[in-house]
């Protein structure tokens, strides 16, 4: 494939979009359309205020497109990742006040000793530049040699940051342990800080970051437009993929509680419910593999508006949600036949939802209606 290098604007200039897919909908025929494409595995998306677009590269690369689909070189300044499993950059959000201060968070696994573990750093954006990178959370626990590191972040109106865990995959049992953070989501201020109102501060046994635990890899999350809980998607093994509400200081259940098998048939839970630990409010089985997760409350689909979506990585599908309040009232699949790992879901500022592609050559999509 060849590249033009326009020197002008700093970016990439792609070629000739491929062909835009149509699928059915309950919302009516969905046109599918490239945005920009030759990412090696694209792992997040995130909007700009100006309309421009951040994607990371699990290799280790962020970049940014523009509205029309023209991607800048890699940034420099991103710190050294262990790019190995399913290690690498993972999630970019900006700040909330990104418009004054070009700050954005990000979350990678990172180099420790005896294999990888989950950080995360904020930086200032400048002109194909990261500045002033500093890791503010680095995630403590026995080390991962290249699974389940979670690694998705959100930020909430009081300017706090959410991010999710894993168990590392040969940890399952540490995830009910408080004294590591393997296995779950943990909360902390934008400097890297220790919010006085977490469920653990003051307790010799808990790490004070912790929000809630018993998590196995939780690799999708948003807040709810109108309650603003945190909501998040977690991966089951054979069975038991999740959605929960994580509340302050509960306990999710993995691995003592779950809906699935270990994938050599083997049992894992001592049952599906157990006092003390919080049920989902939507399980899989089978799994569906989730990522990325998105609510709408967009004016491109109006008959969509409060349901939340979900991309599918081993099904290659987009999910969506419809809710009462709380609680999961039906769901529909959306782009079966698309043939590629949904990684991230976001909902744009021109009312579209855009998909990252998980792929050797991975894509960003745009989903609008179909003329």
């Amino acid at each position: 494939m060849r590249w033009s290098i326009a020197l002008a604007a700093g970016f990439l200039a792609l070629p000739q979009a491929a062909q835009a897919q149509t699928f059915k909908s309950s919302a009516g025929d969905l046109k599918v359309e490239t945005v920009a494409e030759g990412l090696s595995h694209p792992w997040a998306l995130a909007f700009l205020p100006d309309g421009r677009m951040l994607v990371t590269e699990r290799p280790g690369r962020m970049r940014v497109a523009t509205p029309d689909g023209k991607l800048s070189a890699p940034l420099q300044g991103v710190p050294k990742v262990a790019a190995s499993g399913q290690g690498g950059l993972h999630d970019v959000v900006p700040d909330r006040n990104f418009a004054r201060n070009k700050t954005i968070y990000f979350c990678f696994a990172e180099p420790a000793d005896g294999g990888a573990r989950t950080s995360m750093a904020r930086a200032t954006l400048g002109d194909g530049t990261l500045d002033d990178v500093k890791v503010i959370f680095q995630q403590e626990g026995p080390p991962s040699s290249g699974r389940h590191f979670g690694c998705r972040i959100v930020q909430t109106p009081d300017n706090n940051l959410f991010l999710t865990m894993g168990d590392h995959g040969s940890y399952p049992n540490e995830a009910q342990n408080l004294g590591n953070h393997i296995g779950k989501i943990v909360r902390i201020a934008p400097d890297g800080s220790v919010p006085r109102d977490n469920p653990f501060v003051g307790r010799a046994d808990a790490k004070p970051e912790i929000w809630s635990y018993g998590h196995r890899n939780s690799q999708g999350a948003a807040l709810h437009p109108t309650t603003g809980k945190l909501w998040e998607n977690e991966h089951g093994p054979r069975g038991g993929d999740e959605v929960n509400i994580p509340e302050k200081g509960k306990n999710y259940g993995w691995p003592v509680i779950g809906f699935g098998i270990d994938y050599n048939g083997a049992k894992i839970h001592e049952s599906t419910s157990k006092p003390g630990m919080e049920q989902p409010i939507k399980q899989w089985t089978p799994i569906i593999a989730p990522s990325g997760m998105a609510f709408y409350q967009g004016d491109l689909f109006p008959v969509w508006k409060g349901s939340v979506f979900i991309g599918g990585l081993a099904t290659q599908i987009l999910v969506r949600l419809t809710l009462d309040g709380e609680k999961v009232t039906g769901e529909e699949r959306l782009l079966q036949g698309i043939r590629e790992r949904i990684r991230d879901v976001r909902v744009g500022p021109d009312g579209a939802i855009y998909l990252v592609t998980d792929n050797n050559a991975g894509r960003v999509l745009r989903i609008s209606p179909a003329k």
